[in-house]
């Protein structure tokens, strides 16, 4: 089994990546249905938690989950948190003073006690390397969220069926293939192999309820893309 690149690894990667994150309009490219879920989880987080004073994006990159939330609820202060300094600096500056920043591993970094409305966790999770993991960190998102407050994840997922992982693993290659040519694909593949450890979302699902969600859904699923949210009872 090959070695997954460690934290400091990632974080090079995607210091170098900036640009390709930072587009509002688009999203991240190499995800499908990118444009369409970032509004989709701004609706449904600010219909389900109309009440929101705060998010906290994990994982935030350059800061496109949070901007668009904030397009629908402009009044939230914001924390955002990333390995990447550089993704950081440019969320910041698109944000502006209100967005506080963290540089740091969401497995280490100290998220509080009932401190956040919204928590959005797009593209990260699939760094998670084992259940243990996945456990510790679901039930740090249930802690850190007031009553009431929901969760919103869009992330790279596998499959349980072994024919159904590799036919959706192919038509995501011809995704890829179509939006910039064979080698992109081959490069988006590479990293895939090296950084990612996805797991099914029907497992996330049940993590999530085993972690305290008692309201879970799922809203889009595309390939091997899904987003879904839950919510913590008030």
């Amino acid at each position: 089994m090959q070695t997954k690149s460690n934290t400091d690894q990632i974080r090079e990667r995607f210091d170098q990546d900036v640009e390709r994150f930072s587009d509002l309009e688009t999203g991240q490219t190499a995800t499908v249905d990118a444009a369409l879920v970032l509004n989709l989880i701004a609706h449904a987080a600010a219909l389900t938690t109309p009440h929101a004073e705060s998010v906290l994006d994990l994982g935030c990159g350059a800061g496109n989950f949070t901007l668009k939330l904030l397009e629908r609820m402009p009044h939230l202060s914001c924390t955002l948190v990333d390995l990447s300094l550089p993704m950081l600096e440019r969320a910041r500056s698109r944000i502006g003073e209100r967005a506080a920043v963290v540089q740091g591993d969401l497995r280490t970094v100290e998220l509080g006690e009932e401190r956040h409305d919204i928590i959005l966790a797009a593209a990260v999770l699939h760094h998670l390397r084992s259940t243990d993991e996945w456990n510790a960190v679901c039930g740090k998102l249930f802690r850190a969220l007031r009553p009431g407050g929901s969760l919103w994840i869009f992330d790279l997922v596998a499959h349980e069926i072994d024919s159904v992982q590799t036919l959706l693993w192919e038509r995501y290659g011809e995704y890829l293939t179509a939006f910039k040519g064979p080698e992109y694909r081959d490069q988006v593949f590479h990293y895939v192999e090296e950084e990612d450890s996805p797991i099914p979302i029907t497992t996330q699902c049940e993590l999530l309820r085993m972690a305290g969600f008692a309201e879970i859904d799922i809203l889009h699923k595309n390939t091997c893309f899904a987003a879904l949210g839950a919510k913590k009872l008030a």
